[in-house]
Order: C-alpha cells, then sequence, then structure tokens
C-alpha cells in the first residue's frame, strides 16, 4: 500500500494492462495496428488538457473552464490566420497568449482574492463559452501549415503511425514529470497541495506558486488548442463541450487525489488512455455507448474511493 502512494501512477497503468489484456482477447480488432494508433491518436487532445488540469488538482484545486479557454484560444488564432490574414506562427502565438492570460487570471483570482477555484472557473466556464458565441458562432477552417503540422507524422513497425502530436504530448509529459519530482517549484506544488498553512510558514511563497501552476496550465490548454488543429483543422464555439468533465475524469483515474498533494501527470495521461481503451474496446464489443459511460463513472468512483482508503492506510 505504501508503494502505491508513493508511485500513484502504478495503478493506473496496472488498470490499462489488464483492460488492454481483456480487450485484445474478447475482440478480433483491437490490437490492430491501425486501432491503437488510432487511440494514441485521439489521446492528444485530452490528455494535454488533463496535464494542465492535473496541476491545478495537485494544489487542492479543480478547473471546470479548461475546454472552455482552449475553444476561445483556437476560435481567436482561426480568426486571426484566417479572417485577419496574421501569418498562422503569430496567430498561433497570440493563441498561446489568451490562453496563458486566462490562466493567469484565474490564478490571480485563487490566490489573490482566496476565491474558491471552484467558483472561480465555473464563473470563467460560462463567462468563455458566452464569449465564444459572440466572437463567432460559424465554424472556422484554417488551412494546411503550422497550425494542422502536429497532424504530420511517420510509421514505425510497418504501418503504426505516430504524429509529431503524439510525440509532443509523451514530451511533454516527461518534461513536468521531471518539474514536479525534481524540481524546487515542483515539491513547492506538492507542498501547497498538501497544506497552504504549513507551506506558508515554511516560507513558501503560497500566490506565486499558485500563479505559476495557473498560468502554465493556460499555456497547456493553449497547446492542447494546437493539438486539437492536428486532429482536425475546423474549429468552432460548440467544440469539446465535456472537455472539463473529461480531464477530471483522466486525472481521477490517473491516480491523482482530488484533495491535493498528490499524484501526477504520468497517471493522467494513463487515465486519458484508459477511458479511450474502455470507448474503444466496449465498442469493438458491442456494448451501446450508454453503458459505456455507466462504466466510466463507476471507474471514476471506484477511483475516488480506493483514493480514500489509500490515504487512510497510511496515515
Amino acid at each position: 500500500m505504501d508503494t502505491a502512494f508513493r508511485n500513484p501512477a502504478i495503478g493506473p497503468l496496472a488498470a490499462l494492462l489488464l483492460a488492454v489484456a481483456v480487450f485484445t482477447v474478447t475482440t478480433d480488432t483491437f490490437m490492430s495496428v491501425d486501432n491503437v494508433s488510432l487511440i494514441l491518436q485521439q489521446s492528444v487532445v485530452i490528455g494535454t488538457l488533463a496535464l494542465g488540469q492535473t496541476l491545478i488538482i495537485l494544489t487542492r484545486g479543480i478547473d471546470l473552464a479548461n475546454g472552455a479557454i482552449m475553444v476561445l484560444g483556437a476560435l481567436v488564432v482561426a480568426q486571426l490566420a484566417t479572417g485577419a490574414g496574421v501569418p498562422q506562427g503569430i496567430a498561433l502565438l497570440a493563441g498561446f497568449a489568451v490562453c496563458g492570460g486566462l490562466g493567469l487570471l484565474a490564478g490571480g483570482a485563487v490566490s489573490r482574492l482566496s476565491l474558491p477555484p471552484f467558483i472561480v472557473t465555473l464563473g470563467f466556464l460560462t463567462v468563455l463559452q458566452a464569449a465564444s458565441r459572440l466572437h463567432t458562432r460559424e465554424t472556422v477552417l484554417v488551412e494546411e501549415g503550422p497550425l494542422t503540422f502536429l497532424a504530420q507524422g511517420g510509421y514505425l513497425f510497418g504501418q503504426f503511425q505516430v504524429t509529431v502530436g503524439v510525440a509532443l504530448v509523451l514530451i511533454t509529459v516527461a518534461v513536468l514529470h521531471f518539474a514536479l519530482t525534481r524540481t524546487s517549484w515542483g515539491r513547492h506544488v506538492y507542498a501547497v497541495g498538501n497544506d497552504a498553512k504549513a507551506a506558508m510558514r515554511c516560507g513558501i511563497n503560497v500566490n506565486r506558486v499558485l500563479l505559476s501552476v495557473y498560468l502554465l496550465a493556460g499555456l497547456l490548454y493553449a497547446l492542447a488548442a494546437w493539438q486539437a488543429f492536428g486532429r482536425s483543422p475546423a474549429t468552432s464555439p460548440n467544440a469539446f463541450p465535456t472537455a472539463n468533465l473529461d480531464t477530471i475524469t483522466a486525472v481521477v483515474i490517473g491516480g491523482t487525489s482530488l484533495f491535493g498533494g498528490r499524484g501526477g501527470v504520468i497517471g493522467s495521461y494513463l487515465g486519458a488512455l484508459i477511458v479511450l481503451v474502455l470507448q474503444s474496446g466496449l465498442t469493438q464489443a458491442g456494448i451501446d455507448p450508454l453503458y459505456q459511460q455507466i462504466a466510466t463513472g463507476i471507474l471514476v468512483i471506484l477511483a475516488v474511493a480506493l483514493d480514500q482508503f489509500t490515504r487512510r492506510s497510511t496515515r
């Protein structure tokens, strides 16, 4: 139990391997090259959003507006690149600025005004969804170029396709894991999540840590918007309506505690893969999508229950 507490990614990895084994045995096409490649490509947007969600949950917060931030950033980028004739590279930088700025604004409300993250991000969700529809009510299509670059890639082991987007999300996971586990900033993030008051008494600037976390999360949401262009060159205000709930699901299943201070980005990405593996395997097994949602919901409840049990057992 102590090992599981110190290494929260062990459980999600075991669950992922078990799901893969079950669907490999029970279906004929689950382990086909095309299907495995498709699952990896589908993981890039929600997986990247889940990384930002993880950072915020580690500090005992939650972000209900991550999908809305990503969509608004994507719309700004698309409108600049198509309507205003701005070069795609500059438009992309503007998208990072918008998403990063919104993350910083949310972080300021949480850290400086001491407002609950749930309320702040719920308000942001409502405002940004309306702002996206005011910005444009149409689907915006971007041309091929830097915005769709992440869709490119090559083939490994014959027909197994790996896009630049898949490689980028894996690199991002590795960099964030290093930052959280091998730097003082990462130790401060966990300290704030465990007990903000105790962290403050130890000399940690809690407000600065929270601002950095929300800013970095906003930049990750911009990266997710870029990943979304790689998946599809079209974007609209109605894109990714359940992204916030999907990322919370991935983070919880991935072993990050909703009570802060425990978890990591590797587990969160594995959690996103678990959800996609379940959806793919159950679909190929002929299970109704409604039952798939029930299975995912039960998995989330079990993950939270396991987290509670683990925390009590290690006290």
